[in-house]
């Protein structure tokens, strides 16, 4: 075992904008170790917490469910409501996202369930929101328009309870 450097804490603003780049330069794991750097030497650094969710998200495409709980375990640590309901939703948007491109017999119907979830958290963080911030509404159209677009995104059939006989 090779034990972790720590990072200063002087270094933590290079640091997140280099954790950003890498987000953006499609290299999430990068991204994911230098917020995890940051973390272990400033623990609930609230933006360090929202790239390292971020980081994950872009992940999703590979091992979607253990990446999906690891961002819910950052989710948690978020402290502000309004970041805690829309990141909520950008967890279920792209686990949507993500289900889209299995060709599994019910990936139309996990998609479906993972947008409306995304819509749900979306609605509740709208009204938390800063006023100039309307990303929740944007992201909601986002999930709107993929589900009117996409005809194979259906909610799953509840087939109707019946009645057990001899009653």
């Amino acid at each position: 075992m090779y034990p972790l450097k720590s990072l200063s804490v002087d270094a933590i603003p290079l640091a997140l904008d280099k954790a950003e780049r890498y987000r953006l330069l499609s290299q999430p794991w990068a991204a994911e170790s230098i917020c995890l750097d940051i973390l272990a030497g400033a623990p609930g650094h609230q933006h360090a917490l929202r790239v390292l969710l971020l980081a994950c998200t872009d992940q999703f495409d590979n091992e979607s469910s253990r990446r999906g709980a690891r961002a819910r375990e950052v989710l948690v640590q978020l402290t502000s409501e309004y970041e805690k309901s829309y990141y909520a939703g950008i967890i279920s948007e792209r686990l949507g996202r993500a289900r889209m491109k299995h060709r599994a017999a019910d990936s139309g119907h996990v998609a479906y369930e993972h947008l409306r979830e995304a819509m749900a958290c979306y609605e509740r963080a709208e009204p938390l929101r800063p006023s100039d911030d309307d990303d929740a509404i944007l992201r909601w159209n986002s999930c709107a328009r993929l589900l009117n677009e996409s005809p194979h995104l259906t909610p799953r059939e509840v087939e109707p309870l019946s009645p057990i006989l001899g009653e």
